[in-house]
């Protein structure tokens, strides 16, 4: 089965189930959420589509199967963790002033700040109601949780900074999305009734290969096809992101690194000649390669923890690790 499959399998098993979820919020949450989901228009007209990557329910879902069980029972873990992705998502547009994501207007430019805030608070509280029955798994999600929001806060605060390290990067990352991914794994381990030493290497599983996708993420925010990403061309530069490949750069001591440094750093905006620039010194002081390399490591270390698992049951995990780090750009 090709990796993509996997991916289209998972969202067919949890659309319906996160549609249902979804229709029990309160009208007014419904017409944004849809939006933002991509089942409604703007004019909450049915779209007929569903926009998400659905990666970490497929990751939810993979770890049940992993530790031998049918996957539909990681269904709520599924949804739920979805659901508290979308809650983050909703919420960083806001705060990035983001005007596009998934090739359409990002909700609060349709709907309104305060709306979109709602709605995202909405999608949370939704998602630990419907793994309220599994105490030990909302335990997990909630400090996942509680550790993306460090990561939301250690990026808005680098952001301001003039000098990041490499390995503060790395961490803010780490919680920002290794967090959620170490959860799905962890939450389809333990609705499967996996062993606590399986439900943890299923969680560091899910945090390295979280890792390894923002490093790619950053890439795409660098380099990224706008047919492909949804997003402008440089946007992460534009917004002066603090991402892994241009703090890879600004700390790199060449003289591209310099020149990079000095140009990163002017307090008006980037004019587009200028952003094309920026994104030719972060390649040729070396953050392009730094972030493809630290990637692919991060993939085979995961994989490496997992490698116990029966061949057949570990497939999916493989195959998912492999979708996560080789998205077209």
């Amino acid at each position: 089965m090709a990796d993509t499959d996997r991916r289209t399998d998972a969202g067919a098993l949890v659309t319906p189930a996160l549609q249902a979820a979804v229709a029990t919020l309160p009208a007014a949450m419904r017409p944004v959420v849809g939006y933002h989901f991509g089942w409604l228009d703007a004019a909450g007209r049915p779209t007929g589509a569903y926009r998400g990557k659905a990666l970490r329910p497929a990751l939810a879902l993979a770890a049940a199967r992993a530790v031998g069980a049918d996957p539909e029972t990681a269904l709520p873990a599924a949804v739920a963790v979805e659901l508290v992705h979308n809650f983050s998502l909703l919420h960083d547009d806001v705060m990035d002033k983001d005007v596009t994501r998934r090739h359409r207007p990002t909700a609060w430019t349709v709907f309104g700040t305060d709306p979109a805030l709602l709605a995202g608070n909405a999608l949370l509280t939704l998602a630990l109601d419907l793994l309220a029955p599994q105490v030990a798994a909302v335990r997990v999600l909630t400090a996942a949780t509680q550790e993306l929001l460090k990561g939301q806060a250690a990026d808005l605060g680098l952001a301001r900074r003039a000098f990041v390290s490499v390995a503060e990067a790395r961490e803010m990352a780490l919680a920002k999305t290794g967090a959620l991914f170490g959860a799905a794994c962890a939450m389809g381990g333990l609705a499967a009734g996996g062993r606590a030493a399986d439900v943890e290497r299923l969680a560091a599983y899910g945090r390295q290969l979280g890792l390894a996708f923002q490093f790619v993420d950053d890439l795409l925010g660098i380099w990224g096809d706008p047919a492909t990403t949804g997003k402008p061309v440089h946007s992460d530069l534009r917004s002066r992101k603090k991402s892994l490949p241009v703090v890879a750069a600004l700390n790199a001591a060449t003289p591209e690194g310099g020149r990079f440094a000095a140009l990163y750093r002017r307090e008006r905006e980037l004019d587009e000649d200028e952003l094309r620039q920026a994104a030719d010194l972060v390649a040729a002081a070396g953050g392009r390669t730094y972030a493809l390399e630290q990637a692919d490591a991060l993939v085979e270390s995961a994989l490496a923890g997992i490698s116990h698992f029966e061949p057949a049951a570990a497939a999916d995990l493989a195959a998912l690790a492999r979708l996560a780090v080789r998205r077209e750009w």
